[in-house]
C-alpha cells in the first residue's frame, strides 16, 4: 500500500477534528470527566494545524482563480492586477505551508514547562554584579509582558548594585520553548558608572534556563538529602540573625546544595530550595539524555551551552547581536526594556527550521 501523502494526512487529520468536535458535545463524554478532558487536549493540539491546514488550501484555491483570471483575462489592467495578486498569493503560499510544517514536527512535552531562571555575574568585577541586575530587570520585563508570573527564589545583592546571583521561577504558558534558548554567557560592552576615564569595559553574566521539575519527574528520596538550617542574613527585618529560618538542602548522591533564605518562614524557605533542586536534579537527567544522542543531532536541538558566549550588548552602538544565529538588531534600549521579541523569535524560528530540515533528512 502506497504511503500517504503530505495532502492527504493533513485531510485525514482535518476529519478527525471534526469527529472530536461532535464527540465533545455528546452526553456520554460530556459526563465521563476524564475522557472529556483527554478528547479536549487532543483537540486543542490538533486545531492550529486544521487552521493552518484550511488556511493553506483556500490560499491554494484563490491562487489557481487569480492564474485563471492571468490566463483568461482580454483586459491589461486586469491581467496586470490579476499576476500582482498570483506573486502575493504565492508568497503566503510558501510562507503557509512552511509554518504548517513546523506545526507537523513532534512536540516536546518539555515546551510547556515552567522555568527556574538563574543569572549571575560573571567577570568585570562590580560592572559585571551591575549587569546581571539589569538582565534581570529585562527578563522581569518580558515575563509580564507576555502575562507570566515571575517570583524570586533565592537573592544575593552586589555591593555596589546589581545581584551576584539570582533564582527566580516563572509560570505562564509555553515559557520554556520562549527561554530555553537564553542560557549561556552574555556579555556587554558599555562606560561603567564607576569609570572616571570614559573606558569602555566589557563584562559578563552567565544565565541559565532550566525546566521546572513536578514531583513526577524526579523523585527525590528522603535519605538522599541533608538538611541544615541557619540564621538568615541580610535584609529582612528583626527576624534575621534570631531564627533559624534559612534552609541549606544537600543531596547526597549527586553532590548538589541548594540554599533558601529569602522568607521568613523555615517551611516556606524548604519548600523554595525543593523546587530548585527537582529542577536541577531534572537538568543533569536531561543533558545525560542529550549526550547519548549522536553529535549532530545534538547540535540541532542544543538549547544553550551556559559557557557558550551567545550574545553581546553594546552600549556605544546601541546594538545587540546574537552570536549563534548572527543576528544583529539596532534597539538595545528596548531590548533591556523587555522588548525581546526580535530576539526570541528569531531564535525560536532558527532552531525550529533546523529541526524541519533534520527531520525531512531523516524521513
Amino acid at each position: 500500500m502506497a504511503a500517504l501523502t503530505l495532502s492527504e494526512k493533513l485531510d485525514q487529520l482535518d476529519a478527525r477534528y471534526q469527529e472530536m468536535t461532535q464527540e465533545l458535545s455528546t452526553p456520554e463524554v460530556v459526563t465521563d470527566t476524564a475522557r472529556f478532558q483527554k478528547l479536549a487536549k487532543q483537540h486543542a493540539d490538533l486545531e492550529a494545524i486544521v487552521n493552518k491546514h484550511r488556511e493553506f488550501k483556500q490560499i491554494e484555491k484563490d491562487l489557481a482563480g487569480a492564474h485563471q483570471m492571468v490566463v483568461e483575462s482580454e483586459d491589461a489592467e486586469m491581467r496586470h492586477m490579476a499576476q500582482e495578486e498570483e506573486k502575493l498569493l504565492s508568497t503566503r503560499k510558501e510562507q503557509t505551508e512552511r509554518e504548517l510544517k513546523l506545526l507537523l514536527l513532534p512536540h516536546d512535552p518539555i515546551d510547556d514547562k515552567n522555568i527556574i531562571l538563574e543569572i549571575r555575574a560573571g567577570t568585570g568585577g562590580d560592572e559585571a554584579g551591575i549587569f546581571a541586575g539589569d538582565l534581570f530587570r529585562m527578563y522581569s520585563r518580558y515575563a509580564e509582558s507576555q502575562g507570566w508570573k515571575l517570583e524570586v527564589m533565592e537573592s544575593s545583592p552586589a555591593q555596589m548594585g546589581g545581584v551576584k546571583e539570582i533564582v527566580a521561577a516563572i509560570q505562564g504558558k509555553k515559557v520554556y520553548s520562549k527561554l530555553k534558548y537564553e542560557s549561556g554567557v552574555h556579555r556587554v560592552q558599555r562606560v561603567p558608572a564607576t569609570e572616571t576615564q570614559g573606558r569602555i569595559h566589557t563584562s559578563a553574566a552567565t544565565v541559565a534556563v532550566i525546566p521546572e521539575a513536578d514531583e513526577i519527574d524526579i523523585k527525590i528520596e528522603a535519605k538522599d538529602l541533608r538538611i541544615d538550617t541557619f540564621c538568615s542574613s541580610g535584609p529582612g527585618g528583626q527576624s534575621v540573625n534570631t531564627t533559624y529560618s534559612a534552609v541549606r538542602i544537600t543531596h547526597l548522591p549527586s553532590g548538589l546544595v541548594v540554599s533558601q533564605q529569602d522568607e521568613k518562614s523555615q517551611i516556606k524557605n524548604r519548600a523554595k530550595a525543593m523546587r530548585v533542586l527537582r529542577s536541577r536534579l531534572y537538568e543533569m537527567e536531561l543533558e545525560k539524555q542529550q549526550a547519548a544522542i549522536g553529535a549532530e543531532r545534538r547540535g540541532q536541538i542544543k538549547t544553550g551551552d551556559r559557557s557558550e558566549k551567545i550574545r553581546t550588548y553594546n552600549y556605544p552602538q546601541n546594538r545587540v547581536t546574537d552570536h549563534r544565529i548572527g543576528l544583529t538588531v539596532h534597539q538595545l534600549t528596548e531590548v533591556m526594556d523587555g522588548k525581546l521579541a526580535p530576539l526570541v523569535d528569531g531564535l525560536v524560528e532558527h532552531y525550529e527550521a533546523e529541526r524541519l530540515k533534520q527531520e525531512l533528512a531523516e524521513a
